[in-house]
């Protein structure tokens, strides 16, 4: 935990905390020892508290975990990813909970797959349910996560203004070639998968262009090495290290840095209605080799030169 949260400090201003632990962060007891531990671990880091929607979570549960800080609840169909087996098989099976969240203001943060489809159908596939979700619930504020396809795109840039999405920088950087072109790599390997390049450079089309529905979220995932190079490798990118340099670079080269700020750091404020992050982060052109292994795992883009280095946050 404390290196691992050190190192999103040493990024970000604030994290949205996922609650996908085990056991879940789904009772107002373990919201507050989660974020208590991350404090400790990283004073400087504003936590953003979640819990996790399961099946038959009552309004009242749900009242209970916004009065104690949380500011967004997760749903994850059952299966879906990392520690999801009790996860939710349809959107009525938490009605009363997302009525509760839609009364109170919190948002509905979703991974969006269906694990019952094809594993490159899966985003697209779940879009139904989604459907649902936002014709019941027509307050309810809603950020569909590391959005990966074309599909998935045009749907949040089309639907109503509380529908939102977060994009990765993995998803931009990389496809579905890195992961499996050249042979198998398992620290590549995340939910939603990487996709062909089709996809991804509809997403660099919308981010680079600026609009407010889209914001990064790291999705990092810092599975140690062994769990990666196994039998049955997690899913899960540990992009915390290198998303922020490598993304300066990425808008740098397409000539977007006017809208690399507002990706990172506006944007998701203002979907949340927060004010941006505190303070200042400092970006230094120095290039540099990405180290093949950090806090025991490999971080995104590993062995490789980047032109842009993490300098200090300056609160």
């Amino acid at each position: 935990m404390t290196g691992y949260a050190r190192r999103e400090a040493a990024s970000f201003g604030r994290a949205l905390l996922m609650p996908n632990t085990l056991p879940p962060i789904a009772n107002p007891a373990a919201l507050e020892a989660y974020r208590a531990a991350v404090i400790s671990a990283a004073p400087s880091l504003e936590p953003l508290m979640s819990f996790k929607l399961l099946p038959g979570m009552t309004a009242k549960e749900v009242e209970a975990l916004a009065a104690a800080g949380a500011v967004a609840g997760k749903y994850y169909p059952i299966g879906a990813t990392t520690n999801s087996a009790d996860g939710i098989h349809a959107p009525e099976e938490v009605a009363d909970a997302l009525a509760a969240m839609e009364k109170i203001g919190l948002i509905l943060s979703i991974h969006g797959e269906d694990p019952s489809a094809p594993v490159l159908d899966r985003e697209v596939a779940f879009l139904p349910a989604l459907d649902r979700i936002l014709a019941t619930h027509p307050r309810l504020r809603v950020s569909l996560e590391h959005i990966s396809t074309r599909e998935a795109l045009a749907y949040v840039l089309s639907g109503p203004a509380r529908l939102a999405a977060t994009v990765t920088a993995h998803h931009l950087l990389l496809s579905l070639d890195e992961l499996l072109g050249e042979g198998l790599n398992p620290h590549l390997y995340c939910k939603p998968l990487l996709r062909p390049a089709k996809d991804r450079d509809a997403l660099r089309e919308a981010v680079f262009r600026g609009e407010r529905k889209l914001f990064f979220g790291s999705d990092s995932a810092p599975h140690p090495r062994a769990a990666k190079e196994s039998g049955r490798a997690s899913a899960g990118i540990y992009a915390a290290p290198t998303a922020i340099p490598a993304l300066a670079g990425l808008f740098e080269a397409e000539g977007a840095l006017t809208s690399f700020t507002s990706f990172v750091t506006r944007n998701g404020a203002a979907f949340y209605g927060l004010p941006p992050p505190r303070g200042m982060l400092e970006l230094l052109c120095e290039p540099w080799e990405v180290p093949p292994e950090t806090d025991g795992a490999v971080p995104m883009l590993a062995g490789r030169s980047l032109r842009w280095r993490l300098g200090r946050i300056r609160l």
